[in-house]
């Protein structure tokens, strides 16, 4: 359920090495907004509709919540239901509200970067959660500090917030839609202001963003359907790139700020890893576009076996789908610790030499004397397919082939998925072969980009049309000379 989970990720005051073994990419966050006419128990659906995002990011937490003349805000590091508790819930009141579940890609893991953004402007209050990443960043964060601007954060959502509040205009949609124009990449934005939410999407429509009905009253918006699903939310319908959607109690306006790009650049990363698998976007469900994959991958990648496992839980769908096009038996062979989550305590050198069998044991009397392929979702830095082949082998496996259901990645994102840059990318530095010697598997194969896009969208003969696929190919929606790396703005505020 949580795809992003570390076995460990010691303090980075203390000067201990940061270690993690999914090896995957992370994506930035998840946004959440809603109002209602009555208010009673928002809270609560603020938490709710985060803890259903939780899988997007898990380094911290945040809601911003509006009684119509003050807002409130509580945040903290950590997962959704340690930050939130009864004590804590219980100063959240009010109708409006938005919430941030964060993973970061500008600006690193510290306190000072955990969004919901909550400043005091001419205007009244301002809160703003960001979902996406901005190419153009440091251009503009220059133009704040040029201007006499102070900032107090590295993340570029600071940036956003500062750039809405000094913006000119009669309403708080006029404010947005002035400014929208001088973004540049992928957000996915929910704003609070006194008596409304406003949300908002990149012309590209690069991150997923839906909203709908509450069933007692009211509106809400998030990244996925799974969220609104949760709440039982009704008429269910994306928010258009770029779009301003308002939720002001028992009522939902709807403006075309900016028209759409000619050619939309869907991350198609979220239907191959980030996005829950209940979830719907662009009118697919991911589970069944996963399983595709896994078919697609069979009908490329055939090989003699005996079994079909996943690396779970992510990559369930898609040995499912690979087993049913080739005919292969599906069985668990792998088991997650999904209780693992992240922690603070650092192991000893031997639980530290174990590597992934502190989240992972392999059933042998599924694998023992077998023929294994292990169907998995990704590979980026190549941390951790090595020991889990050396897993299933000391298992019994007796041959390992090794099945990814997406092409090698071997540009990093500029646009909110924080893959690591080119240099640590195994399949930028490495053919194939030589990934499949390093990491020890009988065969290696990875989905062709055309493959991958017959399972995404099937009508489209495999173009790319209408998606971003520059992980894999390097040549991305727009220029990215300007991308700030991830730690940039870090220095003059360590």
């Amino acid at each position: 359920m949580f795809p992003s989970d570390e076995i460990w990720h010691t303090d980075s005051t203390s000067g201990a090495d940061h270690e993690c073994y999914d090896d995957k990419p992370h994506e930035e966050c998840g946004v959440f907004g809603a109002s209602t006419p009555l208010g009673e128990g928002l809270g609560q659906l603020a938490f709710f509709g985060l803890f259903a995002l939780q899988h997007r990011g898990q380094e911290a937490a945040g809601i911003a919540i509006s009684d119509g003349s003050r807002v409130r805000v509580h945040k903290d590091s950590g997962l959704v239901s340690n930050v939130f508790t009864p004590a804590t819930m219980a100063g959240l009141t009010g109708y409006h509200a938005i919430g941030h579940t964060r993973y970061s890609t500008t600006g690193g893991n510290s306190h000072k970067n955990i969004q919901p953004f909550v400043v005091e402007t001419m205007h009244g209050p301002l809160a703003v959660a960001h979902n996406g990443n901005l190419v153009n960043a440091a251009a503009l964060r220059d133009e704040l500090l040029s201007r006499g601007f102070g900032l107090t954060a590295t993340s570029d959502t600071e940036v956003i917030t500062l750039m809405l509040a000094a913006a000119g205009g009669r309403t708080w949609e006029d404010r947005v839609e002035r400014t929208l124009p001088a973004w540049k990449g992928a957000f996915s934005l929910v704003m609070l202001v006194n008596d409304r939410v406003i949300a908002v999407r990149d012309p590209w429509g690069f991150r997923p963003m839906h909203v709908g009905r509450l069933p007692h009253g009211g509106y809400a918006v998030a990244s996925e359907t799974c969220a609104l699903n949760t709440l039982g939310c009704l008429e269910i319908d994306e928010v258009r790139p770029g779009e301003i959607v308002t939720l002001q109690g028992a009522e939902m306006h709807r403006r075309q700020a900016l028209t759409p790009a000619a050619t939309p650049a869907r991350c198609t990363f979220e239907f191959v890893y980030f996005s829950r698998p209940d979830s719907n976007w662009a009118g697919h469900n991911v589970h069944h576009v996963r399983q595709r994959l896994g078919e697609q991958l069979a009908m490329e990648s055939g090989v003699d076996a005996d079994v079909v496992i996943p690396v779970p839980d992510s990559s369930i769908p898609a040995a499912i789908g690979y087993s049913r096009q080739s005919g292969i038996p599906h069985n668990d062979g792998l088991i997650k610790n999904r209780y693992i989550g992240r922690t603070f305590i650092e192991p000893t050198q031997d639980l530290r030499e174990r590597g992934v069998a502190l989240k992972f044991n392999a059933l042998s009397e599924n694998l023992a004397g077998k023929r294994v392929v292990m169907i998995d979702d990704s590979l980026v830095r190549g941390t951790t397919a090595g020991p889990l082949v050396k897993l299933l082998r000391d298992a019994g496996a007796t041959e390992v082939h090794l099945r990814i259901t997406c092409p090698p990645i071997t540009d990093a994102c500029h646009f909110g998925v924080d893959m690591g840059h080119d240099g640590d990318l195994m399949a930028a530095r490495l053919t194939v072969e030589e990934m499949r010697e390093l990491i020890g598997a009988d065969s290696l194969h990875f989905l062709s980009l055309e493959g991958m896009m017959t399972a995404i969208e099937p009508a489209s003969g495999g173009a790319s049309t209408g998606y971003c696929n520059g992980c894999f190919t390097g040549q991305y929606p727009m220029p990215v000379d300007e991308a700030p790396p991830k730690l940039r703005f870090e220095g003059a505020l360590a």
